[in-house]
C-alpha cells in the first residue's frame, strides 16, 4: 500500500506547485456536507480520490484499539469489530456501503450512543496526515497512554479535510454492551425533554435517547448494560419495550438518518445545552438526552432571515446551528455558524500551518479559507 500514499503524495505535490486547489474525497456519502455539496471544488479544483488506500493494519482486541488506513470502509471495520464483540462506541453515522473510516473522522459526526459513550473526537488516539508539501506526519499513537500530540489528532476530527489528507487513523473501541432493551413512551417534546432532564440526575443505563413529533409524539430510549441493571432501569423509566430486532433497527435507522424525518429540507442541526426547553422552531426531533436538536424548515429554500432568526434563537441558548442539508441557500447563509474572533484566529493559524497554500477543501469548512 506504500506505492498508493506515494502517489497521493505526488498529486498533493503537483497540486500545490500548480496552486491547484484539491478536493478530498472517500466513499463520497458526505458529499452534502459542508459549504460545497457537489464533490467537486472550486475553481475546477482537482478531486482526490483515497479510497484506494484501505484496510485494517492493526487490531488488538484485548487493548481496545484499532489502526486503519483513512480509505478503508467502515463496514469493514465494524464488522472487524463485531466479531470480536466490540464497536465503535460513537456511532457513526454510515450513509451507505462507500462510507470510510477517514470520512467519518474528517466530517466528525457521531451518532445516538454520544449522549453515554462520548464524541468521535475522545475516541481518535493518533493519525497519520499528509500535509500540502507530500509530508507525512504522525499525531498521537496507538495506545492509550500515548498522549504525544493527541490534541492535534482530536483536531482532525471535523475539520472537513482543510488541514490535509488523513491517510490512517487509530482508534479507541469499546465491547458490546452485554444487554440493551428499548423503551418507547407517547408525550409531547415538553414532556420528553422534562423526563430527559429528570433522568440525566440519576445513576440509569441510558445510552441512547430520541423524541420525534411523528406519530403524535413518540420517545425512544435504549438501556445498555448488565441484565440486572438494565431490568432495574424499566422499572424507574417506564414505557412499552420493542422486541429486540424492531429496536436495533429503530436505532439503525436513527443512526444512519433513515428517518422519514431526515428527508426534510432544510434541515437543521442544533448542538444546544441539554437543559434548553423547546425551541419552538419547526418541526424537530431531539437527541442526546436534549443536547441535539433536529429542525427541518417550514420553507423549502433558506433565507437569510429565516436562518439568522434560527441562529439567534439557538445562541440565546449557549448553542451552536448548522445548515446541515438544503437544496438551495444564499450565498449570505453560511453551513457552518462563525465562531468567535478568538477561535477563528486559531482556526486561521492552523490552516497557515498544515496548508499555507490553501489546496485543501477550500471552503469547506469556512467561506474564508
Amino acid at each position: 500500500m506504500e506505492f498508493v500514499l506515494s502517489e497521493l503524495a505526488e498529486h498533493v505535490m503537483a497540486a500545490r506547485a500548480a496552486h491547484k486547489p484539491m478536493r478530498i474525497r472517500g466513499g463520497g456519502t458526505k458529499d452534502f456536507y459542508g459549504e460545497i455539496g457537489t464533490g467537486v471544488g472550486p475553481n475546477g479544483s482537482a478531486v482526490l480520490d483515497v479510497t484506494a488506500y484501505r484496510g485494517i493494519i492493526s487490531y488488538e482486541p484485548s487493548e481496545l484499539v484499532i489502526t486503519a488506513r483513512a480509505g478503508t470502509p467502515l463496514h469493514e471495520i465494524e464488522d472487524a469489530l463485531r466479531q470480536q464483540g466490540q464497536m465503535l462506541a460513537f456511532e457513526p453515522p454510515r450513509f451507505g456501503q462507500e462510507s470510510t473510516i477517514g470520512g467519518c473522522v474528517a466530517s466528525g459526526l457521531s451518532g445516538p450512543r454520544r449522549m453515554a459513550a462520548g464524541s468521535l473526537g475522545d475516541f481518535v488516539l493518533g493519525v497519520r496526515l499528509l500535509d500540502s508539501a507530500g509530508n507525512l506526519l504522525r499525531f498521537g499513537g496507538e495506545v492509550m497512554k500515548n498522549v504525544a500530540g493527541y490534541d492535534v489528532s482530536r483536531l482532525l476530527a471535523g475539520s472537513m479535510g482543510i488541514l490535509g489528507v488523513l491517510a490512517e487513523v487509530s482508534i479507541k473501541v469499546a465491547p458490546l454492551p452485554f444487554c440493551e432493551r428499548t423503551l418507547r413512551l407517547s408525550c409531547r417534546q415538553e414532556e420528553a425533554l422534562a423526563w430527559m432532564s429528570q433522568w440525566r440526575s440519576q445513576p440509569l443505563p441510558i445510552s441512547a435517547s430520541a423524541w420525534s413529533g411523528d406519530d403524535g409524539g413518540q420517545l425512544h430510549i435504549r438501556l445498555s448494560g448488565s441484565d440486572a441493571a438494565v431490568r432495574s432501569a424499566q422499572g424507574k423509566t417506564g414505557g412499552e419495550p420493542l422486541d429486540q430486532e424492531q429496536a436495533a433497527q429503530w436505532w439503525d435507522d436513527l443512526r444512519d438518518q433513515r428517518h422519514a424525518f431526515f428527508r426534510q429540507r432544510p434541515l437543521w442541526r442544533l448542538a444546544v445545552p441539554p437543559k434548553s426547553p423547546a425551541l419552538g422552531l419547526g418541526p424537530t426531533l431531539v437527541e442526546w438526552n436534549g443536547g441535539l436538536r433536529w429542525i427541518a424548515g417550514e420553507t423549502e429554500e433558506v433565507s437569510e432571515e429565516g436562518a439568522r432568526r434560527i441562529r439567534d434563537v439557538v445562541a440565546s441558548a449557549g448553542g451552536y446551528a448548522t445548515l446541515y442539508r438544503y437544496d438551495r441557500k444564499p450565498a449570505g447563509v453560511p453551513v457552518f455558524q462563525t465562531p468567535d474572533a478568538g477561535i477563528m484566529a486559531i482556526n486561521r493559524r492552523l490552516k497557515n500551518e498544515f496548508d499555507p497554500m490553501g489546496i485543501f477543501n477550500s471552503h469547506r469548512l469556512y467561506a474564508e479559507f
